[in-house]
């Protein structure tokens, strides 16, 4: 029986493509759910008066509705990962999730699921942001001009100074895919890769102290994994607005499959595939749902 999976990501909150989700789930069915980062409102949250009410109140929304598909029985395997829009510290609602059985919570680490290793990674490069709980330095400590480091900005959750400057995505790729059977292997990101169809920011014409600025802003460390090592999906989110300006949402890199969720319009961008056949997945937007 052919295994039928969900990915959405960038949701960033929209009880709407929530709710759209959720009617989906009830009316497919499907085995899994993989949602790509930037679940909650926003996580600067936790730097106003009186919002630390806001993820707690959003994750006990999500709880409900996951606990009433598990009662009904319809209750897909979810797996998830923080974006770099989610407070870390809404952390303990993310695990508290995990311990009520709902979703298993990869931010930097490895499950196994019907033959397949899933692996999920949530930092991204540095952005123009300036929460900065779940970016790091790419390969090396180098940002793009713009760009706001990890080692500035607000941080939820307090990192040490060392892992700010010399933590690199690069760093975490090699220890989490050690060991791995890249051949049965999905990766849950928030970053797409870098110079793909998946990353491209709408900074056509755009200048920082007369320095043209790139368009390309995944991950440099995520290209080059799946370069050199060919895992067999790859899920990606992060950058709004690439599907639009390429016309492409799929990508292939010799033998890898990989797709982008994240969209910048109203719909819910709701991905369907097979993990045995990726590269027959579709897209599908979703009218929102308002209630």
């Amino acid at each position: 029986m052919a295994l039928h999976c969900f990915f959405v990501s960038d949701l960033h909150g929209k009880k709407s493509r929530y709710q759209s989700l959720f009617r989906a789930i009830e009316e497919q069915k499907p085995d899994a759910l993989f949602i790509g980062g930037d679940l909650l409102p926003s996580g600067l949250h936790h730097f106003s008066e009186g919002g630390m009410d806001v993820g707690q109140d959003f994750f006990a929304y999500l709880f409900a509705k996951f606990q009433t598909l598990k009662e009904q029985n319809i209750c897909p395997e979810v797996f998830l990962i923080p974006g770099n829009d989610d407070g870390r510290g809404d952390e303990q609602w993310f695990l508290e999730g995990e311990n009520r059985g709902l979703w298993h919570y990869l931010p930097n680490g490895t499950t196994s699921w019907q033959g397949f290793h899933v692996i999920g990674y949530a930092y991204v490069p540095p952005t123009p942001f300036l929460l900065k709980d779940w970016e790091k330095y790419d390969v090396s400590a180098y940002i793009d001009p713009g760009c706001v480091s990890p080692e500035e900005g607000y941080h939820s959750v307090e990192r040490t100074k060392y892992e700010l400057r010399y933590g690199t995505i690069q760093k975490d790729l090699q220890q989490l895919t050690e060991g791995v059977d890249m051949h049965k292997s999905i990766f849950l990101f928030h970053s797409p890769p870098y110079e793909t169809l998946l990353d491209r920011a709408a900074l056509d014409g755009k200048m920082i102290d007369y320095v043209p600025l790139d368009v390309h802003v995944g991950s440099i460390a995520i290209k080059r994994m799946i370069e050199e090592q060919q895992p067999w999906l790859t899920l990606h989110g992060h950058i709004h607005e690439s599907t639009r300006l390429t016309g492409s949402w799929m990508q292939s890199l010799n033998k890898t499959i990989m797709i982008n969720a994240a969209h910048d319009g109203p719909e819910l961008s709701l991905v369907t595939f097979n993990p045995e056949k990726p590269g027959e997945a579709q897209r599908v937007l979703v009218n929102p749902v308002h209630f």
